[in-house]
């Protein structure tokens, strides 16, 4: 090509450059007028920081000297005339990817050598201060050589939230999404393969709120069934979950005698399918294939526990009896727990404070997840999430007492060690009822659906 020729193209390629910049330009004009004024400042954030990253890194010790000259810059000196000129080292600054959000900002960061996850942790308190967040989390991405920086600006747990359910069935049947942590990540509970997850926290903190986004979120799906006890009430016009009764297959009060029935109807229907499972699904374990809407994910709400399981003292014969079926209670109780997971029930107990007189600890132990909203002291603390949580004190749930805080739930961090905070939403009663009287069709009686496998044939191969 000519050098007339380029020239002639000069201005097409200019105005193509400009057409482009200017398109772009627009669309992000319009992104930002039609976001939220949070989404604004994060955007307008996500701006500083990306300007102020060449600058900023070096000074948080994020930055790695290369001494070696590059070809380029070899073949410069080779062709200067001042053959005493040296070839300075060059400063390498991780290259960054912005993305603003509600509550502030993610960086995902490319490694150097010598500046990794642990150089980038140790740098969270300065760029939490230079970015003016209220904390910075650092953690690995999914692809190797990367980090993934999460600030936020307002704290997550603050923030009071309303969650009103869709009314469409889960994504994913296993994931229990709690709401969101201190990072403004969204908190989950993996269910799969868990047979019992204790509930601990003061009342009025957001226990029944947080069972009533569980029902709400799943009673969309046939594939789980819902079963509730509750110790603080004597039918379930008076409880907490009366607005989701019509999606419950079963609910029992404070009567001892029921509850107890209950609970061994439930160790009954537990072993039936254990000598089924095999049958149904062609493994020991129902979770290799997943629930289904013949055999459901069975979920019991066990509300106010030590209602059912507290000691009673045998002075005469009534109290002689009730406090066998507390006896027994706690060792059906502990039956499910334990035993539950792998034909797909998953018990609940819920209680304030899940000290051992509350909740016998061979039950409380044996739940491979624990969740506790405030609590009043470090020993219901130790109770409720385990002896590990003393060297956490930030996390202590201790430390949620008061409004602020009201709704906001401690659990063991899914992804290393420690802990999280998590803001649990409120669930509204109106909200909750028309979510249970628009599935209540899917409500069925997992005994019953169990009676037609236990002359059935092998369906194995249907699973």
């Amino acid at each position: 090509m000519s050098p007339a020729e380029i020239v002639s193209l000069a201005p097409i390629v200019f105005g193509a450059g400009l057409a482009l910049f200017l398109t772009l330009a627009i669309v992000h004009l319009v992104r930002y007028v039609r976001a939220t004024p949070a989404m604004r400042l994060s955007i307008r954030q996500a701006g500083r920081i990306r300007r102020g990253w060449s600058r900023l890194a070096p000074m948080a010790g994020l930055s790695v000297v290369d001494r070696k000259p590059t070809v380029m810059a070899q073949i410069s000196q080779e062709l200067s005339t001042d053959k005493t000129r040296k070839i300075e080292p060059r400063t390498l600054i991780p290259t960054i990817k912005v993305t603003p959000d509600e509550y502030g900002v993610i960086v995902r960061a490319k490694c150097l050598p010598k500046v990794s996850l642990e150089e980038f942790q140790k740098a969270s308190n300065y760029l939490a201060d230079a970015w003016g967040c209220v904390r910075v989390s650092v953690t690995p991405a999914k692809k190797p050589g990367q980090v993934v920086i999460r600030a936020v600006r307002e704290d997550p747990l603050a923030v009071k939230t309303t969650h009103v359910p869709t009314g469409l069935p889960p994504e994913h049947i296993t994931h229990w999404h709690l709401g969101l942590d201190e990072y403004a990540r969204d908190a989950v509970v993996d269910l799969a393969n868990v047979p019992g997850i204790t509930l601990a926290g003061l009342p009025g903190y957001g226990k029944t709120s947080a069972v009533n986004k569980f029902i709400c979120d799943f009673a969309p799906s046939p594939l789980v069934q819902f079963g509730g006890l509750d110790g603080k009430v004597s039918m379930i016009e008076e409880s907490d979950y009366a607005a989701v009764a019509d999606r419950l297959f079963r609910f029992v009060g404070n009567d001892l005698h029921e509850a107890n029935r209950f609970l061994k109807d439930m160790v009954d229907l537990r072993r039936r399918r254990v000598k089924l499972v095999r049958t149904v699904f062609g493994s020991a374990n129902m979770w290799h294939k997943g629930p289904r809407e013949d055999w459901p994910l069975i979920v019991l709400f066990v509300d106010e526990a030590q209602a059912y399981l507290r000691e009673i003292k045998a002075r005469d014969e009534k109290s002689r009896e009730l406090a066998a079926l507390v006896a027994e209670n706690g060792r059906l109780l502990a039956e499910l727990v334990a035993q539950g997971r792998s034909v797909g029930m998953i018990t609940i107990p819920i209680t304030q404070k899940p000290t051992g007189d509350a909740l016998p600890t061979a039950i409380r132990d044996i739940a491979p997840v624990a969740l506790s909203f405030a609590q009043r002291s470090t020993d219901a603390a130790v109770a409720a999430l385990g002896e590990d949580i003393r060297n956490w004190d930030d996390m202590n749930p201790v430390n949620l007492q008061g409004s602020t805080y009201v709704g906001v739930l401690v659990m063991s961090n899914p992804h290393g060690p420690g802990y999280i905070r998590v803001r649990t939403p409120y669930v509204a009663d109106a909200d909750a009822a028309q979510i249970a009287q628009q599935t209540a069709h899917l409500t069925r009686d997992p005994a019953a659906l169990l009676n037609a496998f236990d002359s059935g044939p092998n369906l194995s191969k249907a699973a």
